[in-house]
């Protein structure tokens, strides 16, 4: 029997649509693998088994009744730790939120469970999605399938880790700076950061609310294209929703995958391509630059000055919206409590011992300087100047898009980066999201995709960026990429990746 793990999730719909398969079998392979590889990896903070194998077991009584059911009904996916899901802890990998049981869904959670898909429970990530490598969960390290010893990217590395490991054909994930591309270009998955305001953030608990958006983590672009469409769409809960039906992305993803892009003009932003690159990465970028004008697409390049400034920019930004959202992290009304053990018990000693427990180092770092950006006296001089870089770096990609249909980069400047080796260097870690950071100043979608290896044999990532509500142009590249270079490679590339030693 074909090992159910290793379908995408598009195969395996088609098989439970059919009924060659049961989604109980489905689900159980993947709670199979699991068990088989967490030792090694720590993908999930929760194993949700007995709900997801109910939800198997309903859509599969549903299914032979003859019910008309959603395309991807029954199978199974992950949920990053960050989406509130009721009945299951919600941490946010955080000790401040440790054993914390939500009493409502969010709406992305929602439109999971009213599509059949079963949950199969919740990834690690960065604290508050405060990181590049998932090294700052409080609750452990989660480890790169592609080798133990690295990063598997944030802060949604759990997400990642999880599919590429093929514990989950489907993830959820959240981009606030990158946490979804990087992730998805470190592990050799796709990321997609939808437009902001395609897909709710009701129910996400908050880091930078004008930065964060929650997308899919999948092994194709066609996966990720039926998850979006899923998850995406207006909802009156969140103020900031796109009241408008998203553009055919699934239908862009499969006209993607004839290879055809005659007519459409590709961007290589020049300031997202040189010093700072790993020398592979460079080179398997500029070998898909080949094959995307092989396949008719007209390569230009063009310069957006102002992406300079981009990282500044938002390590003011974000701190300030991080030291807002999480002032209500304060012993009070849930999460961690703690009394101080010296001194009177009053609400601010109470506040204090309970942040200084709960929090981790990055956590508190990103809180202080985000309070210190917005303090009386340094408003305008900080966060002020960085919302008016951030006007810049839309401006920049106005006018890039006035030339072209996409703009492309490498997703991250270089592969995954050992365990520990920027841990202690926060600056380091950082300059990570150079690439992917400016995308969500502007609000604007993106896109990566698996171009390859690079010369120390681990995966890079190709990104594509679209103007606001044109998420469909990020599919039709995306695919278009990923069917020539699987032609080129004979196959997907995580298929190249080692086999993980599983638990007995």
């Amino acid at each position: 029997m074909t090992d159910l793990t290793r379908l995408t999730a598009a195969d395996l719909a088609g098989r439970l649509t059919s009924r060659d398969v049961s989604s109980v079998e489905a689900t159980q392979a993947h709670l199979d693998r699991i068990a088989a590889v967490e030792p090694a990896l720590h993908s999930f903070l929760y194993v949700n088994g007995d709900e997801a194998l109910a939800t198997a077991r309903d859509v599969d009584s549903r299914r032979a009744a003859g019910e008309k059911l959603h395309a991807l009904a029954g199978v199974p996916i992950a949920i990053k730790d960050i989406v509130v899901t009721k009945g299951m802890p919600t941490t946010a990998g955080s000790k401040i939120l440790e054993g914390w049981i939500p009493p409502y869904d969010a709406t992305i959670t929602t439109r999971i469970r009213a599509a059949g898909l079963p949950i199969l429970g919740k990834t690690n990530m960065d604290e508050f999605a405060m990181g590049s490598s998932t090294e700052h969960s409080a609750f452990g390290n989660t480890h790169n399938p592609w080798d133990l010893d690295r990063i598997p990217g944030g802060s949604g590395g759990g997400s990642a880790a999880a599919v590429a490991a093929y514990e989950a054909p489907l993830a959820i994930g959240t981009d606030t700076g990158g946490s979804i591309r990087q992730p998805a270009a470190v592990t050799g998955t796709v990321g997609v950061k939808p437009t902001y305001g395609g897909v709710s953030r009701y129910g996400l608990i908050a880091l930078a609310s004008s930065l964060d958006q929650a997308g899919p983590v999948t092994r194709t672009v066609l996966d990720s294209a039926l998850l979006h469409e899923l998850i995406g769409g207006h909802d009156p809960r969140d103020s900031t929703s796109i009241d408008e039906p998203l553009p055919g992305l699934v239908a862009a993803a499969r006209q993607g995958r004839s290879g055809d892009l005659t007519g459409m003009r590709v961007g290589v932003i020049s300031e997202l391509t040189g010093e700072g690159y790993q020398p592979g990465v460079r080179a398997r970028f500029t070998e898909s630059l080949e094959v995307l004008r092989g396949a008719g697409a007209e390569i230009v390049e063009v310069s957006c000055p102002h992406f300079t400034y981009a990282l500044g920019a938002y390590y003011l930004i974000l701190p300030s919206e991080a030291s807002s959202n999480l002032a209500k992290f304060d012993g009070m009304r849930f999460g961690l409590r703690v009394e101080p053990s010296e001194g009177k018990v009053t609400a601010e000693s109470v506040m204090g011992a309970t942040r200084g427990a709960g929090f981790g180092d990055e956590v508190k770092r990103r809180i202080i300087l985000g309070t210190y950006a917005l303090s009386a006296g340094y408003y305008d001089a900080y966060y002020g100047s960085a919302q008016k870089v951030r006007t810049l770096i839309q401006r920049d990609f106005a006018a890039a898009f006035a030339q072209t249909d996409v703009l492309v980069s490498p997703t991250t400047p270089t592969t995954a980066f050992k365990l520990g080796e920027k841990l202690d260097d926060p600056l380091a870690m950082y300059l990570n999201d150079v690439a992917t950071i400016p995308a969500n100043l502007a609000g604007i979608p993106g896109l990566s995709v698996p171009n390859g290896l690079s010369d120390d044999g681990l995966p890079v990532g190709f990104q594509v960026l679209a103007p606001a509500k044109a998420d469909d142009r990020l599919y039709r590249v995306g695919a278009a990429l990923e069917a020539l270079l699987e032609a080129q490679w004979g196959g997907p590339i995580l298929a190249k990746a080692p086999e993980l030693e599983v638990a007995r």
